[in-house]
């Protein structure tokens, strides 16, 4: 299934996280952003220094004991890039990979227990540096970012997605919660885009509400894998949803 535009001008990716379109496409003057800042300093260290970020990382055992110190230090008391390894160790080695923080912004996800992790592959690690080297990365609101994306240019929204059913992790990226009434206010500037020509492409949960809010639009049902859920159930291949406002082959 071609889910992407055939042709487009600039790339935009205002919910940067794990990147993976980004960094698959490596489009030079490509746009990528996050309102997590510790997120954006992160890969900001890996365009500008990635050999002192593994070397750092190499410094540091693996262990709950240094999992919980790490997670206890002040990350605005670090400097930048101690503060990008301790991001990044905590992110490998909490439970289920799971990127939790509290209405503080402290990051609150348990040790995983496994001490055999690898942190970072150093061959990723450069190729995702050089990537960077030729792109934009940011700090910004999707609003601030998407303002100055022209007719013709496409963008790839992947935002925390709308729970399943009760209580979700998924939503506590930053500690300002990505809410029902985010989602509505995204679905409302996907169909502003529609309507000044820009060309967007967003992934969600297979929910009825997401389904309402994105009616109207082309809308195909894809198989993805997800390890992080609280619940065995939750996690291997699951049903994700693709909404396009152009027509999708």
């Amino acid at each position: 299934m071609q889910v992407m535009p055939a042709a487009f001008g600039d790339y935009f990716e205002p919910f940067l996280g794990g990147g993976a379109l980004f960094f698959r496409l490596a489009l030079p003057g490509a746009t990528a952003a996050d309102s997590n800042h510790e997120l954006v300093q992160f890969y900001e260290i890996v365009r500008d220094e990635p050999a002192e970020l593994l070397n750092t990382l190499a410094q540091w055992p693996i262990s709950g004991e240094y999992y919980y110190h790490l997670r206890s230090l002040e990350p605005e008391s670090l400097d930048p890039l101690t503060r990008a390894a301790r991001f990044v160790y905590l992110n490998k080695t909490c439970y289920n990979g799971l990127h939790r923080v509290n209405k503080q912004g402290r990051f609150n996800t348990p040790f995983g227990g496994k001490t055999d992790v690898k942190i970072l592959d150093e061959a990723n690690l450069y190729r995702a540096s050089a990537v960077l080297r030729r792109t934009g990365v940011r700090c910004a609101d999707y609003h601030e970012v998407l303002a100055v994306a022209r007719p013709g240019d496409f963008v790839y929204l992947d935002p925390p997605y709308m729970p399943l059913g009760g209580y979700s992790d998924f939503r506590r990226y930053t500690r300002h919660f990505f809410g029902e009434e985010d989602h509505a206010e995204l679905a409302r500037t996907f169909r502003a885009l529609a309507e000044r020509g820009v060309k967007a492409l967003l992934s969600n949960s297979a929910t009825e509400r997401i389904g309402q809010l994105y009616d109207g639009f082309p809308i195909r049902e894809v198989k993805a894998s997800r390890q992080v859920n609280c619940k065995p159930e939750g996690r291997g291949q699951i049903t994700e949803l693709l909404i396009a406002n152009y027509p999708l082959e």
